[in-house]
């Protein structure tokens, strides 16, 4: 029973995450954003991957997380300074319309730089897969 309740709830948490994201799609200021909805869906599923509660903010555990999660873990002061900076200094956690607009916007907020440099490590043609091909005496240097 409790599986249940925990499922249409985290149902629900997806489900207003859903909604504010096609707060943004219908929005006039992001229309020119190219595959705006394939981001919107990334930037959903980082987010809720980091709401640590799923009350719909990350707070200070959530980001320190995902800092060291990213191999950059970060003090207590730093992490005060981008929930700052993400927020307008507004709010001691970062909410969902708060994260997107910083990863929409042409500011260059270090958490947004950070989760990017995180997609470019991810993609696949970083990483070669397998052995490394057989190499002949005339291929060194």
């Amino acid at each position: 029973m409790e599986t249940l309740f925990y499922i249409t709830k985290l149902e629900r948490y997806h489900s207003v995450l859903r909604t504010m994201s096609s707060e943004f799609m219908e929005d006039q200021k992001y229309s020119d954003e190219e595959d705006l909805a394939e981001k919107l869906d990334s930037f959903k599923n980082k987010y809720a991957e980091f709401d640590l509660n799923d009350q719909g903010d990350i707070d200070m555990m959530g980001l320190k997380r995902m800092m060291e999660k990213l191999g950059v873990p970060k003090t207590h002061l730093e992490m005060k300074k981008m929930i700052s900076e993400v927020t307008g200094g507004s709010s001691d956690t970062i909410n969902y319309r708060d994260f997107v607009k910083m990863m929409l916007g042409k500011r260059s907020a270090v958490l947004k730089l950070v989760m990017m440099f995180e997609d470019k490590a991810n993609s696949p043609a970083c990483k070669p897969d397998g052995p490394p091909p057989k190499r002949d005496i005339t291929s060194l240097p």
